[in-house]
Order: C-alpha cells, then structure tokens, then sequence
C-alpha cells in the first residue's frame, strides 16, 4: 500500500513533469502516468522537425520514466476535444481581430477536466502537474500564488483553473528551483532529462508560422481578407496596402511588408473596416482595459476596488493597476501606461504572490480619452 494514495501525473516527457513523477514516487505516493495527446503533428502542414509535448520521442521518454520507476503509464488521445475546442478558438479569435492564448485555453479547460475524469475512472484522488507555482487552501477558497523560481513561475497560465479542480490538484515543483531540478535528475541519472532541449512553441503550430497555419486551416481566408488599409494612428491617414486583418497583432513592428522611414508597430486591429492601425512606440501605451470570463481564485468576488500587480502577458512584470468587479467584468486602471495589450491574450491579478483571479481582455483604452 502507498503512504498518500494514488494520483494522476500529467507527463509531457520534459525534465519538469517527469521530475514532479518522479518527487511524488519518492514520497510515496502511488503515481500513475500520462501523457495527453493533443494534436497531429502530421497534420499541421508545418516544415519543421516534429518536437513539443505531443511527438513520439516525448510520449517515449515519459514512459522510459515510468517504466524506470516501475509505476504505470497511459497514453491519453484527446485530439478531438482539443481540435474543437482549442483550435476552433484559436481560429476564430484571429478572425475577430484579437490574439489568443491557446495554451492558457488548453490547461484551464482541456487536460484539467480531461485529467480528473481519468483520475476518477483510475480511483486516484489528485491529479499533479510539473508547473512552477504552489497551491494553498485558506479561508475556504484554494489560491494559486507563484513559484519561488520567479524566472520559471508559471501562475499567470493557471488563472483559470476551477476551484473544483485545484482543490484535487498538487504542483510539486512550486518550492524549487530549475537550478535544483536539474540536480536532482543528475542525481538520479536521468542525464538525458537535463540536456533535452525544451520547447516553447503553440504545440498545433510548431514552426511558429501561425499565418500559415490559418491560411492552411482556412482555405480562401488570404483571398477574402487582402487590400485593406494601414491608417495612421490618430489622423487616419492611408499608408497603404495589407495582407488581411487576421494576419497582425497588437505591438507587432517586423513583417508588416513596407518600409516607414520610422519604426511603425501595429496599434490596433479594425475588423468590421478591416484597417490595420500603425503608429510609432509611444502610441502602444494603454493605461485602462475591460476584461471578462472571469475567473477568480483568492475571493469569490470583488467587494469594492483592489489594488493588484496585473500582467497582460506570460512574461510582463506586471503593473500596479486598481481592478474594480461588475458582474462579469473587470475594470482595470493602471497607475502608468502599459505597452501592446492586444485583446485575446489573458490578463491576470496579483496580490503579493496571490493570483486573485484573471480573464480575457476585450478592449484597451487610455483613461484620459473617457474623461
């Protein structure tokens, strides 16, 4: 018999996921493995040498893991679920002129619940990922704060997870470091674990080309979508001609295919007009945004207006912003300007370590425009 029970861990084959295996094999815990496969690499269409969480070798070397230790290990196919929901989104989001976060959509509402119905049928009462953040219970809610490795906390992707869920869930890695995770799979011998290059690529566009990937995924979409407008920011001045709305995103300043005279970033995306708005860094700067499909972790809601750190984006420091609650809305204000919120991507809210809660953005404003 085990010392904690059995439990469920996700094994994507990289040094993270299998380390959380192997910490809770050690502490006795009665681990079953598995690896989700999300997407067919072959049917991608993209150039580039198959890598990332869903390839074979990946699939190899969680069970080279499993089998080492002598614990079992599943293979779980949700393509489906993930091909309907996830890149439908994903598709779609671009078609509306914002710029989505597959991965964020895919951790909150796929691998979790498809985890913890598998966990259910395999009698194991938690489930456990290699993210770098910690979960603690506390005044009847389970809060999400950040990592200690604040170079590899990975808190900001796990805004929207349920209440539900994270109360099955353990995040073993949350009190370490990358430093210290390398050393403990030396020690282990799982050397090859250590030099394993990792990826960061949207596992269904693995060679970053997400404009090809659209016009393979939507046939006739560069046809429809060419000839619109670069304007000026602010004048609305034509600077010329575009190759379709969905194909740029908030902040994007190389491959806009014309030459300014001036560094010129993509500042907003008309899509009822489709007009591709263009103007120099300091037009980029937002100081207040809208943002819905609220999730919150720390409270259950917002009694009044909170002080908070918000990011816009995985890696931003975050800025000081006062978030007040309307039903399912977030007003944000921040203290200063914020550059290149696209709507689409997750913004999410900190108090300390504490992630209070995030949601999607849906617009970007300047507090002095609604004054």
């Amino acid at each position: 018999m085990s010392k904690h029970g059995r439990i469920l861990v996700a094994m994507s084959g990289g040094i993270d996921s299998s380390l959380a295996s192997v910490l809770l094999h050690e502490e006795g815990y009665e681990v079953i493995g598995m690896t989700m496969k999300t997407w067919d690499y072959a049917s991608s269409g993209g150039t580039k040498k198959e890598t990332g969480c869903c390839s074979l070798d990946s699939i190899n070397d969680a069970r080279n893991i499993a089998v080492s230790l002598g614990f079992p290990h599943y293979i779980l196919d949700i393509r489906d679920e993930f091909g309907d929901y996830v890149i439908d989104h994903f598709t779609g989001e671009y078609l509306e002129g914002r710029t989505p976060n597959p991965c964020v959509l895919c951790n909150t509402h796929i691998k979790w619940d498809a985890l913890l119905r598998r966990a259910d049928r395999l009698d194991c009462e938690f489930i456990a990922t290699g993210h770098y953040a910690n979960i603690r219970h506390e005044n009847d809610r389970y809060v999400i704060s950040k990592g200690v490795d604040t170079l590899k906390d990975q808190s900001y992707v796990l805004w929207g997870v349920s209440q539900e869920s994270l109360s099955r869930t353990k995040l073993p890695l949350g009190h370490l470091r990358k430093s210290e995770i390398r050393e403990m799979a030396k020690e282990r011998g799982f050397i090859e674990l250590v030099t394993k290059s990792e990826s960061y690529e949207i596992c269904f566009v693995p060679d970053n080309d997400y404009r090809g990937f659209l016009k393979r995924r939507l046939p006739g979409l560069e046809a429809e979508v060419a000839g619109g407008n670069f304007v000026m920011e602010g004048t609305g001045k034509v600077l010329g001609k575009h190759q379709g709305y969905p194909f740029y995103t908030i902040g994007q300043r190389k491959g806009l295919g014309m030459a300014f005279g001036q560094p010129m970033f993509v500042t907003e995306i008309r899509k009822d007009t489709n007009e591709v708005v263009l103007g120099v860094d300091k037009d980029l700067l937002r100081d207040g945004m809208i943002v819905s499909k609220l999730n919150l972790q720390k409270y259950d809601h917002l009694a009044g207006p909170l002080e908070t750190v918000t990011k816009v984006r995985y890696k931003d420091p975050g800025t000081p912003a006062t978030i007040s609650q309307s039903g399912d809305k977030i007003e944000v204000l921040f203290k200063e300007g914020v550059s290149a919120i696209a709507p689409g991507q997750a913004a999410v809210f900190y108090e300390g370590d504490d992630v209070v809660g995030g949601g999607w953005i849906m617009k970007s404003f300047r507090q002095s425009d609604t004054l």
